[in-house]
């Protein structure tokens, strides 16, 4: 017996879409985890700005080393899941989101997380960055320290041809034309 029809609401594939979303969440989740381990370690704690007897300096330190041990691992497991998501999207051929895409390094694929792994800016290089549409955000990889550059979408302004009100334009334009179909009548 057939399944009964939805109304098209199916979408092909899901099993695949949703491993590639677990594995973008799950990688994003490490990454942050592992940075919010780090400054702990370096912080001194209540415990140890207190002087700590001689039968507790060894749990004082073992917990500290575990703690700075501790986010390696995750940063190595978050680039392993992110790696393991690009070829599930290559293999299976399914095209991850833009915004997806923009959160992965694409040479050392760890997770760009803004402030902890990344940092952004945004560059003009047009003359005194007067044009607006040039805008374009460059994120910077902390891990591998590569740049990638996204435009910025902003609305260009019309051409100066189809602006309203610009009659130099449209006489320059006429003169043009004029010229040409002179050129049409002494040619044929």
């Amino acid at each position: 017996m057939a399944k009964a029809k939805n109304g098209g609401g199916s979408v092909q594939n899901r099993a695949i879409y949703s491993r590639a979303s677990f594995l973008h969440q799950a990688a994003a989740f490490l990454s942050s985890a592992q940075q919010k381990q780090a400054p702990l370690s370096t912080q001194p704690t209540e415990m140890s700005r207190e002087t700590p007897t001689t039968a507790e300096t060894p749990a004082i330190a073992t917990a500290s080393l575990q703690t700075v041990s501790e986010g390696f691992p995750l940063q190595g497991v978050a680039r392993r899941l992110a790696t393991d998501l690009r070829s599930v999207s290559l293999k299976t051929r399914i095209r991850l989101t833009p915004a997806m895409k923009q959160t992965i390094c694409k040479s050392c694929d760890s997770i760009l997380i803004e402030g902890q792994t990344c940092t952004s800016s945004v560059e003009n290089k047009s003359r005194g960055g007067r044009k607006p549409w040039a805008d374009v955000l460059v994120r910077k990889c902390h891990t591998c320290e590569r740049e990638r550059r996204y435009p910025i979408s902003a609305p260009r302004p019309p051409r100066k041809t189809s602006r309203e009100g610009d009659t130099k334009a449209d006489s320059s334009h006429n003169v043009q034309v004029q010229h040409k179909e002179e050129k049409t009548k002494q040619g044929g």
